[in-house]
């Protein structure tokens, strides 16, 4: 399994508040994260990097049979991220420098052809193959509390003045739910990951040619970053994806 990382300031901040990282075990198990930091320079970029850090130190002193069942991975996945939005929320009470801080957070748990992910906040996972593009997760917003409640439509909420107001974030309360997904990637499938700097000035078809074009993984991510940044680059740009395509085996 192959994967690309890339994140960029983009065109109009100073400073990249996104953390991007894969980590990988031994045998083969990824986990990626993908974060969105908030709250000032230094308390969003402290959330952000913070968050993946941590989480992938927990993730890298697992035993490489630490699990079998599929279960016990999506309570380590719980467990860590609790633990990371604790400690989030106990620095923030404590330094003044860091008060209001907090951090979106996609972590996306593979195993073989499973993926299991903890998404909080309005980061995204998406599914592409050929038959489309499937956004996986469902922000954590104020127009979405809108839109399910019937006071605006799709199209008003496209261009909602609050688009950008989110709901949930780790960090910001003492305890979190985040939501919780389980999908199977199948062996022509990629796994996008992915901050709001992408995902509100790409739309999904674009993003799907993109992925789908014949290139490498690297290009696919430096295009889809450039196109961001081509549309205004308002906001850091981050992407992670991941090629669950199966490798062939040449044997002499």
């Amino acid at each position: 399994m192959q994967f690309e990382i890339l994140s960029d300031v983009g065109r109009k901040r100073t400073v990249n508040e996104d953390s991007a990282a894969v980590f990988t075990l031994p045998n083969g198990i990824i986990l990626a994260v993908m974060a969105d930091g908030m709250g000032g320079h230094l308390g969003g970029d402290y959330a952000s990097s913070t968050a993946i850090q941590v989480i992938g130190e927990q993730f890298m002193k697992l035993d490489s049979t630490s699990f079998e069942e599929e279960q016990h991975w999506a309570e380590w996945l719980r467990e860590v991220v609790n633990h990371v939005n604790r400690l989030l929320y106990n620095e923030a009470n404590e330094n003044e420098d860091l008060k209001g801080m907090g951090t979106t957070l996609e972590a996306a748990l593979i195993r073989e052809q499973s993926c299991l992910i903890s998404h909080t906040g309005d980061s995204r996972v998406y599914a592409i193959n050929d038959n489309g593009i499937l956004q996986v997760t469902r922000d954590h917003s104020y127009v979405n509390v809108l839109l399910d409640s019937g006071e605006i439509t799709e199209e008003e909420a496209a261009v909602h003045p609050q688009k950008n107001w989110i709901m949930k974030a780790i960090g910001s309360e003492k305890t979190i739910e985040p939501d919780h997904y389980s999908i199977e990637l199948n062996d022509k499938s990629y796994l996008l990951l992915c901050t709001d700097g992408l995902s509100n000035k790409v739309d999904e078809q674009l993003i799907q040619e993109v992925i789908l074009a014949d290139t490498t993984l690297r290009d696919k991510v430096k295009k889809l970053v450039d196109l961001a940044n081509q549309m205004g680059g308002e906001d850091n740009i981050s992407v992670i994806l991941i090629d669950s395509t199966k490798m062939e085996v040449n044997h002499p």
